[in-house]
């Protein structure tokens, strides 16, 4: 729906101080979205009402004339123009140098034939108008401007009326009354807090008779039509209607025609109510009958087409044929011509589904259609036909007769709702207090009594409370509700256990590792693929009652065939390299229990070139730092059956063991049809949730330098770092920071069986700067402790 705002600002309610960007967002914050708006003197830029203060003829041409045209600047400006309609005085339109008109065109100055031209005159069809805009005007010239009210030097956008903006609005379906320039005027008052300025049409009639000596309507068809209302008019005069109504119809994208059928148009914008008019000598017998439309039936419609109608489809007749289609156009043998000269005024309210369903069949759709399509208020009809007989009289168009015809079939019946101010501050989170919800309502003409909303029949929207609580909230302002909690509902957010998981997901991403998901029913033939024994508690799996067939028949009690089958078709797809993970749930039963445990396991499966055993022994010690898991402990495991005997570690934490990493046992790998070293790690996640550390807190930077010990000890082959490093850790006391390992040696100096481990111990007191003697007795220490514990020695 379109709105020019001059028309809004001199008819209804006076927005002129507010400018384009704050009407636009105010009204879409009100509840009526604004799509574009765009102001229609974009196009014509530079372009003023001149006159001609001399004209004489170019020496170099027989057809071009020299103007000096006054523009109200400190000296005439000299334009070459080649029209012949052109006298000294006239006032002209005058496009200056550097100046646009529409479509782009661009009018620089330059010589015309060896004289120079300092811009154009223009003609009325370069500056966007049509002979519809300016009846009477000689079209093929330059647009003489002396019957305008206007002056030297004025732009020529007021003159033609393009000082305006048009918005337009996109209007909901349940909003009928929004299709029009009263509607949109009654929410603009509102949303700016500003009464609105409502005209009653008055028609004083004439002599010429009464419309009861000369029409009879007959509605036929009561369901298909709800309201059907007539008025005449008789000794029409046929001419162009005046230039504010021109104006204000091209701006809304209608075309002027004539006075008549202008004033229908007119009325259609500012009411939303469709309107017809008939010439009244091609009404047979002055009978107008509301039918359904005959089996065969044929109707030439305005825009010249031949339509075949089919029963169901709405039609006006007169006692003889068909003269137009009900809600949609009137017919060519009915239609306004220059010598009519009685006319009769339907203003009526039709069914909307029956107006779409032949609209569609027909291929047809017009304005009118769309706004009957939408259901709007029948009492539209009587004010719209006076508001026709008034511009009538107002333009001199022809004598209004007495009387009006109104044929009520169906009138809305009036509805009230409660107002609970309780229950709509609960709704919207406020605390408006009822003095003020009334004022709101009152604002858009919505009347209260008491506890009683009276809705008003143009507003088919309001049904319930919550109608009634979004208009208190959007007249209160969306912005100006506090932002609260919801009451009484369940407040929705993650769950510690779930910000691990997403933690740990995170990580793993970060580590190149991309998510899989399998399922949790699996064959029982995994546990002679994994290299499981026939006695393993793991083979004690829950049974499906009815599974979807033998692979899929228990629920696994380990992950691993899982991850492992996934491993493998990435491998059978060709892809060189694969590095997955999942949250998998298993299922172990237990004795006496109808439900079995259900731990998570965080499962890692890895193979391609780089990938060892200490690149994922790397990546899960990083996934614990991310958990801020406690320091893991790895022991070395040669009995695990799916997994590489030398190549296997148990990982713990704080005496907890979560399960086991290493490399794939090259027999379960060829069970899967994998062909290279292939590494995994499956690890009870569920664990993991008590085995991490308190939250980080802040730690200021040291104020005494650290001190660095270095340590090479010979060991027996089998002791591990991990054992070495727990020994100097638990001796080294609280002046150690940290011990990594940064050497193994085998070879010459180390007896056969034996190798050398070397560490760096950093030692730092919070106190105190260390001495020789603090680092020496923590050395002292260690060595003594490694050598009662590991029997390892200084080398």
């Amino acid at each position: 729906m379109k709105l020019n705002r001059k028309w809004l600002n001199e008819e209804f309610v006076d927005l002129s101080n507010v400018s384009d960007k704050e009407f636009v967002e105010t009204m879409t914050i009100f509840g009526q979205k604004v799509e574009t708006y765009e102001r229609m003197d974009a196009e014509i830029k530079n372009v003023v009402v001149g006159k001609v203060v001399s004209i004489v003829r170019h020496e170099n041409s027989d057809h071009m004339w020299v103007c000096q045209v006054d523009v109200g600047q400190d000296a005439p400006v000299q334009i070459v123009t080649g029209a012949q309609n052109v006298h000294e005085g006239d006032l002209v339109p005058a496009a200056l140098h550097n100046s646009y008109l529409p479509g782009g065109v661009h009018i620089t100055k330059g010589k015309l034939r060896g004289e120079q031209s300092n811009g154009m005159l223009c003609g009325f069809e370069e500056l966007g108008l049509t002979q519809n805009d300016l009846p009477g005007v000689f079209a093929d010239g330059i647009w003489i401007l002396n019957d305008e009210d206007c002056h030297v030097g004025q732009d020529i956008n007021e003159i033609i009326g393009n000082d305006d903006t048009i918005v337009d609005f996109e209007i909901t379906n349940n909003r009928p009354d929004c299709y029009s320039m009263i509607g949109l005027a009654r929410e603009a008052a509102a949303a700016f807090h500003l009464p609105m300025k409502h005209h009653k049409p008055v028609v004083h009639g004439s002599d010429a008779g009464s419309i009861y000596d000369k029409l009879d309507v007959d509605v036929l068809s009561e369901d298909l039509c709800n309201r059907y209302t007539a008025r005449m008019v008789a000794n029409v005069k046929i001419g162009p209607s005046p230039k504010w109504l021109r104006q204000r119809l091209r701006a809304n994208g209608v075309r002027p025609i004539n006075n008549i059928v202008d004033i229908t148009n007119y009325v259609m914008l500012e009411y939303g109510q469709p309107m017809h008019a008939f010439d009244y000598r091609y009404v047979s017998s002055g009978k107008i009958v509301v039918r359904e439309a005959a089996a065969g039936e044929v109707l030439t419609t305005l825009d010249g087409n031949v339509r075949s109608l089919n029963p169901g489809m709405l039609v006006i007749a007169d006692g003889d044929k068909a003269i137009g289609l009900a809600g949609i156009m009137g017919g060519e043998n009915s239609e306004i011509k220059d010598d009519t000269t009685t006319v009769v005024f339907e203003s009526a309210n039709f069914n909307g589904t029956s107006i779409r369903q032949t609209a569609l069949a027909l291929g047809m759709r017009t304005d009118a259609s769309g706004k009957f399509e939408k259901s709007i208020d029948p009492m539209l009809t009587v004010p719209a036909v006076e508001r026709a007989c008034e511009l009538v009289e107002m333009l001199n168009a022809g004598d209004v007769l007495d009387g009006t015809i109104d044929i009520i079939n169906y009138v809305p019946q009036p509805r009230t709702i409660k107002l609970e101010p309780e229950k709509i501050n609960a709704l919207l989170g406020t605390d408006i207090s009822r003095e003020d919800m009334v004022m709101y309502l009152n604002r858009l003409e919505i009347s209260v009594e008491g506890d009683d909303i009276i809705v008003p029949s143009f507003r088919p929207d309001l049904n319930h409370m919550a109608d009634i609580a979004e208009e208190v909230g959007r007249s209160f302002g969306y912005n100006e509700i506090p932002t609260t909690d919801l009451k009484l509902a369940t407040q929705g957010g993650y769950t510690p256990v779930m910000k691990l998981e997403t933690k740990a997901g995170q990580l793993c991403r970060s580590l190149g590792y991309s998510e899989i998901i399998t399922y949790s029913f699996v064959s029982p033939t995994i546990f002679d693929q994994i290299r499981i024994s026939a006695d393993s508690p793991l083979r004690n799996a829950l049974k499906i009652q009815n599974p979807l067939g033998e692979d899929t028949s228990i629920m696994r009690t380990i992950a691993l065939p899982s991850m492992l089958d996934i491993l493998a078709k990435n491998n059978a797809y060709h892809n060189k390299a694969a590095k997955l993970y999942e949250l998998a749930k298993i299922y172990l039963p237990v004795a006496g229990e109808n439900q079995p445990e259900e731990p998570k396991m965080l499962m890692l499966g890895t193979y391609g070139a780089g990938e060892t055993f200490f690149t994922l022994k790397g990546e899960v010690e990083a996934i614990f730092a991310g958990l801020r898991v406690k320091e893991a402990s790895y022991t070395a495991v040669q009995d695990n059956p799916s997994y590489h005997p030398g190549r296997c570690a148990k990982v713990s934490v704080d005496g907890v063991d979560l399960g086991y990493m290493g490399q794939v046992h090259p027999l379960v790998a060829k069970n899967y049809g994998l062909d290279g070293e292939v590494y995994c790690a499956e690890l009870n996640f569920s664990k993991l949730f008590d085995l991490r550390l308190p939250d980080a807190t802040y730690t200021p930077l040291p104020k005494y330098p650290s001190v660095s010990r270095d340590l090479a000890v010979v060991c027996d082959e089998a002791v591990t770092v991990a054992e070495a490093e727990k020994v100097i850790t638990a001796s080294a006391g609280k002046l150690l920071r940290s011990v990594k390992l940064f050497d193994i040696y085998r070879g010459a100096g180390v007896a056969e069986g034996k190798k050398s481990m070397a560490f760096s111990m950093e030692l730092r007191a919070d106190d105190r700067t260390l001495t020789d003697a603090d680092s020496e007795s923590v050395t002292a220490k260690v060595l003594a402790a490694l050598k009662e514990k590991l029997d390892a020695t200084l080398r």
